[in-house]
């Protein structure tokens, strides 16, 4: 992927400087980017530093990390051998994605989460369906530990007075990630952050004029699918194209088998801003390809609508191909479409997508 990434830009005639970058202020107008030596100068710039693993204060992690017996998801992908026994601290997308392909290649494993619940923020029906998947598949999941040290080849943990210690072969440190603000020069201008992020507007710019920021380093949405649009609509402002980013409708896929795909708000959110809403909960089993390729596939829907504007509020998912259909609840999100209009919508059959059309007609289901 970045292979390809690369040959682009350099198609399109970008010149791509390999080096660590600092902003190291401005000049007649200008901002200046000193990298290897040399020093760049333009109108705008746009900050897309991106984001880092986050390193939790655990006794022992930093000579985990020196020796190799713990890593992060850079360097679970680089080792040669598939460990006997993975534990994976921090039971999150990243986390349980690496779970689930290491079980695979034949780990024993075993996740260590300091929440109650797998997943980060989902739907507590899709979360506690991903975790019966994943126990089922042989994975070992301790929710409500909490990880006190690495020592020899050891995790130790801990849930109230109860103790752990789970001898292992390697460690993945998967307990999120923050932005890359430090370092880069940011206070030589005046950049402002929050909570370790830049802070911007809707058309990605910054509190100074020309400076914009895309990506993670703006702590927003910490995937690579907003980056893209976050970028395109930041060098859109530059360019004076009519743009703006909307975050009420990015997708997010948990990569696990099954997979977890959901866009738009949660019931929580929904509760937390007062709106009047209605859900439909539906089993995947309503839609005859999940059926067909899922037999006794307990994936199940959840889709909240608002009363108000008769639209889709969020659709929650777990089942295989939702990955590949939440982008058109995506787009019915983004577009306001109502109820009605997503009706008249024909949806090709046989299709896991049916599912949302079966939810459209659904009045209180039962799963």
């Amino acid at each position: 992927m970045t292979g390809g990434v690369a040959k682009k830009l350099a198609g399109l005639g970008v010149n791509w400087v390999r080096e660590q970058a600092r902003i190291v202020g401005k000049h007649v107008g200008n901002y200046v980017v000193a990298a290897g030596g040399e020093q760049y100068s333009g109108k705008r710039l746009l900050i897309a530093t991106g984001s880092k693993v986050f390193l939790p204060p655990i006794d022992g992690l930093d000579e985990a990390l020196a020796s190799e017996f713990a890593l992060t998801s850079r360097e679970i992908l680089e080792i040669q051998a598939v460990p006997e026994h993975l534990v994976v601290i921090g039971g999150g997308v990243i986390g349980l994605e690496m779970a689930s392909y290491y079980k695979a290649a034949g780990s024993q494993v075993t996740i260590v989460e300091m929440l109650d619940a797998i997943g980060g923020p989902q739907e507590p029906e899709i979360a506690e369906v991903l975790r019966e998947s994943i126990e089922k598949m042989g994975i070992t999941v301790l929710t409500g530990h909490q990880v006190t040290s690495l020592k020899g080849n050891a995790v130790s943990c801990q849930k109230g007075s109860d103790k752990k210690v789970i001898a292992c072969d390697k460690v993945l440190l998967s307990v999120g990630r923050r932005p890359v603000t430090e370092d880069i020069g940011l206070a030589t201008i005046g950049v402002l952050t929050k909570r370790g992020a830049v802070v911007t507007d809707d058309n990605m710019r910054t509190n100074l004029p020309g400076v914009y920021a895309a990506g993670d380093v703006n702590g927003k949405s910490l995937l690579a699918h907003t980056a893209y649009r976050e970028a395109e609509v930041a060098v859109n402002h530059m360019l004076g194209v009519p743009d703006k980013m909307v975050y009420n409708a990015i997708p997010s896929v948990i990569y696990t088998n099954p997979e977890v795909a959901a866009v738009g708000i949660t019931e929580a959110e929904a509760k937390r801003r007062a709106l009047d809403y209605r859900v439909e909960f539906l089993s995947m089993r309503y839609a005859g390809r999940y059926e067909a390729e899922n037999e006794m596939g307990k994936g199940i829907c959840k889709v909240l609508f608002d009363n108000k504007w008769n639209t889709i509020l969020g659709a929650h998912m777990i089942g295989n191909h939702t990955s590949e259909l939440v982008w058109g609840v995506d787009a019915l999100i983004a577009k306001g479409v109502t109820v009605e209009d997503i009706k008249k919508i024909v949806f090709p059959h046989p299709t896991v997508s049916e599912i949302i059309r079966e939810a459209v007609f659904s009045k209180d289901k039962e799963i």
